[in-house]
This record gives structure tokens, sequence and C-alpha cells, in this order.
């Protein structure tokens, strides 16, 4: 097992419930190395992270240990029912909609008129 590979089943089994059904598998091609990572569908959530973060932070750090390796490391998620990848930067994109969605409908209940004061004071 590569350092690469070894590096991503090591952080990601610290962070899942379920260590045993992680697997990853390595492929090599002219673009560089991918590592696809497998875990159980419970886990999906917390190898993703709000946002996206946690799988951003580590590709972010594989193509570091990549860089020293003067490799292009990447990570490929897969999702456990369908076998489908996840893509990157999918993974907050659900989260962000409805962020946006509860902002415009707020933004419209709050939107009150502004009365003009009339002063009669002189400065």
């Amino acid at each position: 097992m590569e350092k690469d590979q070894a590096f991503v089943e090591m952080v990601v089994k610290q962070i899942v419930d379920n260590p045993d059904e992680v697997k990853t598998e390595r492929k090599v091609d002219e673009m560089g190395v991918l590592i696809e990572l497998t875990v159980a569908a419970d886990d999906m959530g917390k190898i993703i992270g709000k946002e996206g973060k946690t799988a951003k932070s580590i590709r972010t750090l594989l193509r570091v240990l990549g860089a020293k390796e003067r490799a292009r490391v990447n990570m490929k998620i897969i999702e456990p029912e369908t076998g489908r990848a996840v893509k990157e930067g999918d993974e907050g994109e659900e989260v962000k909609e409805t962020k946006k969605e509860k902002t415009e409908e707020s933004e419209k209940e709050d939107v009150k008129p502004i009365e003009e004061e009339k002063s009669t004071d002189v400065i």
C-alpha cells in the first residue's frame, strides 16, 4: 500500500463509526493518482462534512502529500448505495440552496418601508 492510500485510510478510519467498512482503491493514469474511497452509508455525512469541508480538507492534504512525491493525487468518494462518485464541490450545494431560499424569503417578510421623519428642529 502506497503512502497516499495509507494516509487516506488512516484519517478516514479515525473519523467514521464503522472503520471496518472503509475501503480504498488506488488508480494511476496519465492524469495522476486517484484514490477511490468507499465508506458505510451512515458515515457519508462525516466524511463529506458541513458544506464539504471535511472532504475538501482531506483532498488538500492529499495534494500536499502528492507534491512531496512529485505526483498529482486526488480522492473520489463513492456513494455506497449507487456506486456513483460524489463530485468535488457538490457536497454542500443542497445546503447552500436551502440557505439562499430562506434568506430570500426572510428578506421579503422583513422589508418595511421607511417613513420619512418630519423634523421641526432648526439646525
